[in-house]
């Protein structure tokens, strides 16, 4: 295999700076602990170590290793194609083959050249000193750890400016550095944001028409709540928590084999977060929705076993040959994928020993690890194995297959008896003598008839059998305690660690004393000690998230990453204030003059019920009523030198749209946007491969419905995901980056879903007879950007149709098509701008 056929299998990051030019990122950190350290001290070490130095080259450090030895540099950061460390453990022909006699697996060598393609990121050991941290402080004081305290309001200057208990915290701030925040944005501003922010959309012409002249006091909240009762809510929200699970539709790593039944778990997503499923209970069904008291509601227990999905849906190898390897890589993946998207916390790190920079020993994560590996994923009898799945039919289609094998037995039972009768007649007529091998060959002819058309009567109406739905999911598996293994090696044992939490939580979480049962993996335990209200982290990582999802930046920016290599909160009491109140559903906005006296219940002024906490709806009510999430983009001068990146927020970032937004607005307002909500992604089967033979992919991407129903392929994602910064969709990403590279532009002036949407757009408009072309012009503005025309802007359209008109002239001698084709052109102008490509 080429290093080029490795790296499409590994998840590739764009290539890296030169090694110690900049620290690792934290997931950079993670990857080479937990992929390139194990590797290196395992197999390189011996021969290549402070001992002895083979062709005098050693791998204990990273300059050790840029030096090379006999031969040379052992690789050029970012280019493992060029690298001899690559072609050494890939025994290229030419080059020594190393390590000596058995070959390092084709996982090991891939997770070394995506190394090499990082840049070589390679963390600093010891973080500080034994039981120190970074500077040196006392890593259980570390602030993610201590408890969440509820913190008072504080007392501001400027009280008008504070609608909810939100502004208060961000405009004491604000004081205390002798800033002001930025002035209001106007109704079109803000209605943009908000459609955005929560469905993914563009808002209609007529939405914003009615809002701009809605002159009721509470025209605003009126807003806020026809947003969030859409069905687009739960479709945009969902994709959000879709990243942290890293959904995809194939398991990629070796096979890449098509999950047949994973948009099940989307779509489960989706409705639970459209019906504001309380985030302590969302949790709670994806860790054991199997492990739940019983119930008879049918449909209640199925949505319980197709949460489960969510630790079942990542990446696997179902090929390779060490099923304990298999397992435990298993079990590490679904339990750092757990820590990063509801703790911030990376305990993968700590597999092969004790974490470099957090206070989460290698005992704490077997101790974890024990309940994951008490849990069936993957069926290993047989390979390539495959995932666990649930039966998840209703009553009504249990019937329906019921029905079926009826029919299908009624077809098979009159066939046996139309041979029974052939066999009775060939005897009757020839006593005594033995029925040939092939008895329906002496059958009279209209018999052998009669048998060969209820044979293709019964093979058509197999080819109709209903399929059982069927949804991906965990259940209990041989529950066991795990020792520790010695340098994350499952072939060497340490000591025997019982299932319970990690110590460094114990003190502010509980659950110091838990043990599980000999019957029980622990999952449901699990859950239910992420959600109690006293866990330092589950409601301080949630609201981070919801927050950066709101303005770009979370109050903690690095939000996948609480631990001591992750930044501080900027605002560290209006964190625990939104975790408080997110939890407890104490969440409350201000009442009376807009002081932060006689504070109201946040639904008040509403007809829906008050929370009985952990909802998502009303942590989005409280930050949206804020004057802080109502500022303008303006940037004051003296608060842009004082805060230029802008962490006390002085103002609203302006934010790019992310792929979804982009292709939906596209479609949305050229009218082309397919509303189906729900469904499979792929039309293979179940468990078919992705990739034939030639490895070609058939996958579809040009349907009209909405992203987040687009397939997500591991290791070959949509062109345009990868060109808008989808992420890697094997690792929780909970902070999508926003590029600006040169083929983004390329895109949006040649892509076909942008060609198609500006001839719809402009064939909309001109069905309009009733709009002249100023009109016409406003319309499209008010659908592009939510805002008309500047009479600029309407001098220059004219312009540029008019001359648009002429060139089309030399394409097409019909007026009628030539008008077609000029509206056409600037249509696309309008969905290629900053302006459409840009919220503020």
């Amino acid at each position: 295999m080429t290093v080029g056929a490795l790296l499409a299998g590994a998840a590739v990051s764009a290539p890296g700076t030169a090694p110690a030019a900049v620290p690792p990122t934290a997931e950079q950190a993670r990857f080479f602990e937990t992929s390139v350290r194990p590797v290196l001290v395992e197999q390189c070490l011996k021969c290549h170590g402070p001992d002895q130095q083979s062709g005098k080259l050693r791998v204990d450090s990273l300059e050790a290793l840029m030096k090379g030895g006999a031969r040379g540099t052992s690789f050029t950061p970012g280019h493992p194609e060029q690298s001899l460390l690559l072609k050494v453990v890939m025994h290229v022909d030419g080059t020594p083959k190393m390590p000596p006699g058995k070959k390092l697996s084709e996982p090991q060598i891939a997770a070394l050249a995506r190394w090499v393609q990082m840049g070589a990121p390679w963390p600093a050991a010891g973080a500080g000193g034994q039981g120190l941290g970074i500077g040196g402080k006392d890593r259980a004081k570390h602030w993610a750890f201590q408890p969440v305290r509820k913190r008072a309001i504080p007392a501001v200057k400027n009280k008008a400016w504070v609608k909810t208990p939100v502004d208060a915290f961000i405009l004491a701030e604000l004081e205390k550095n002798g800033l002001k925040p930025a002035p209001a944005a106007d109704r079109r501003t803000l209605l943009r944001r908000a459609s955005f922010d929560v469905t993914g959309l563009p808002p209609t012409p007529a939405e914003i028409d009615a809002f701009v002249n809605d002159k009721s006091p509470n025209a605003w909240e009126k807003v806020i709540e026809r947003l969030l009762a859409s069905p687009a809510y739960g479709e945009r929200w969902g994709r959000h928590w879709l990243d942290l699970a890293r959904y995809a539709d194939s398991n990629g790593l070796d096979e890449n084999v098509h999950y047949g039944n994973a948009w099940r778990y989307r779509d489960w997503v989706v409705s639970a977060i459209n019906r504001d499923l309380p985030y302590n209970q969302f949790l709670t069904d994806q860790l054991a929705g199997d492990l739940l008291p019983a119930t008879q509601n049918v449909q209640e227990r199925n949505e319980r076993l197709i949460a489960t999905g969510f630790l079942a849906v990542g990446p696997k190898f179902i090929s390779e040959v060490d099923t304990q390897k298999v397992l435990m890589d298993m079990a590490d993946e679904q339990l750092d994928t757990l820590g990063r998207t509801t703790m911030g916390l990376t305990l993968g790190c700590a597999r092969c020993h004790d974490h470099k920079f957090d206070p989460i020993s290698t005992k704490d994560y077997y101790a974890l690890a024990g309940i994951f590996k008490s849990t069936k994923t993957l069926e290993v009898l047989k390979k390539p194995r495959m995932w666990w799945e649930y039966p998840v039919a209703t009553p009504e289609e249990q019937a329906r297959k019921a029905e079926f094998d009826k029919k299908v037995a009624a077809q098979k039972d009159a066939i046996s008896a139309l041979i029974a009768k052939g066999k009775e007649q060939y005897q009757a007529a020839n006593p005594g003598k033995a029925l040939p091998k092939a008895p329906e060959t002496v059958f009279p002819a209209e018999l052998q008839a009669e048998v060969k058309k209820r044979r293709e009567e019964l093979a058509a109406l197999e080819k109709s059998a209903p399929e059982l739905p069927m949804a991906m999911g965990l259940t209990e598996g041989e529950v066991a305690d795990l020792p520790v293994h010695i340098r994350g090696s499952h072939l060497t044992l340490g000591d025997m660690v019982p299932r319970r939490f990690p110590t460094i939580l114990a003190s502010t979480a509980g659950g110091a004393d838990t043990r599980f049962g000999k019957q029980q993996s622990g999952r449901l335990q699990l859950a239910e000690w992420l959600t109690r209200p006293e866990h330092p982290l589950t409601g301080r990582v949630v609201v981070n998230r919801v927050w950066r999802w709101h303005f770009g930046q979370g109050l903690v920016r690095t939000v996948d990453n609480f631990g001591l290599l992750g930044e501080e909160p900027t605002n560290p009491a209006l964190l625990d204030y939104l975790a408080t109140s997110f939890v407890s559903g104490e969440a409350r906005v201000a009442g009376g003059e807009g002081g932060t006296s006689g504070l109201s219940p946040l639904h008040s002024s509403l007809s829906t019920p008050p929370s009985l906490g952990w909802s998502f709806k009303n942590l989005h009510r409280l930050i949206m009523r804020s004057s802080t999430y109502q500022m303008s983009a303006t940037a004051d001068p003296r608060a842009l030198k004082a805060d230029p990146e802008n962490r006390l927020h002085t103002r609203v970032e302006l934010q790019r749209l992310d792929v979804e937004q982009m292709r939906d607005s596209i479609l949305a307002v050229s009218g082309l946007l397919d509303r189906t909500m729900g469904g499979k992604a792929l039309t293979l089967k179940n468990r078919e491969y992705v990739f034939d033979h030639t490895s070609k992919d058939g996958t579809k991407y040009d349907i009209r419905r909405r992203t987040l129903y687009l397939p997500v392929v591991r290791n070959n994602l949509y062109d345009v995901f990868q060109l808008f910064d989808f992420g890697d969709a094997s690792i929780p990403e909970g902070n999508r980056p926003a590029t600006t590279v040169a083929p983004q532009a390329l895109f949006l002036m040649n892509g076909d879903v942008v060609l198609d949407a500006a001839e719809s757009m402009a064939a909309n408009v001109l069905k309009r007879t009733d709009l002249d072309a100023p009109r016409r012009i406003n319309l499209l503005y008010q659908q592009a950007y939510g805002r008309p025309a500047t009479p600029v802007e309407q001098q220059r359209a004219a312009t540029t149709l008019t001359r648009f008109e002429q060139v089309a002239g030399q394409q097409k001698s019909d007026p009628a098509a030539r008008q077609s084709l000029a509206w056409s052109w600037y249509c696309h102008v309008l969905l290629a701008s900053n302006e459409f490509m840009y919220v503020n």
